[in-house]
This record gives C-alpha cells, sequence and structure tokens, in this order.
C-alpha cells in the first residue's frame, strides 16, 4: 500500500510546489476526528493514482505556518498543480468526491 509522504515547513516547497506531477495534500491534526477518518481514504487513493499524483501529508500542529497559509478549517485536502492550488475540499468528503476532484485536475 502506498503511504503519503509527510512533508513540513521545511521540505513543502520542495515536495509540493515545485512537484512534476500533482499533488494531494492532507492538511490534517491528530485531534481532528473527521482528519482520522478521511487518513485510510486517502491512502487508498495513493494506491489507485500512483501514476498520476504524489500524496502528502501536512500535521497542522506540528506545523502551523503551513496550515495558517493554507486555512486551518480541517480536514483540509487540496491539490497542487504547477505549484498552485488546484482544487480544494474542506471536511470529510466520501471517497467517491476525492476521486472526482483528482480526476477534475489531470482531465
Amino acid at each position: 500500500m502506498a503511504k503519503p509522504i509527510e512533508v513540513n515547513e521545511s521540505n513543502f516547497e520542495s515536495a509540493v510546489l515545485k512537484s512534476q506531477k500533482p499533488v494531494l495534500v492532507d492538511f490534517w491534526a491528530t485531534w481532528c476526528k473527521p482528519c482520522l477518518m478521511v487518513g485510510p481514504i486517502i491512502e487508498e487513493l495513493a494506491d489507485e493514482y500512483t501514476e498520476k499524483f504524489v500524496f502528502a501529508k501536512v500535521d497542522v500542529g506540528q506545523n502551523s505556518k503551513i496550515g495558517s497559509r493554507y486555512g486551518m478549517s480541517l480536514p483540509n485536502i487540496i491539490v497542487f498543480k504547477d505549484g498552485k492550488p488546484a482544487a480544494q475540499m474542506v471536511g470529510f468528503k466520501p471517497k467517491t468526491e476525492l476521486k472526482r476532484m483528482l480526476d477534475g485536475v489531470v482531465a
């Protein structure tokens, strides 16, 4: 099973903003129950979309600068393409909605 990479303030630019592939970033926190529910879905999607996307996680509790820059409502899922946000979903969403978002980015 593919695991999303852990991204932090020191590698966010290189891992996300300068990535050749679009990057789905899961902004989450350990205390956020919906974040813990969406985590396994993100891992499933990482397996299914491994050729088209990079999957990353940012713990906003440990990386508050990134969290405040991209919004603190959690879970916050942003797909970055060419260094810019291309799609975003806030709150728990079912796998079908997340897949629709990913497919829209690469369509």
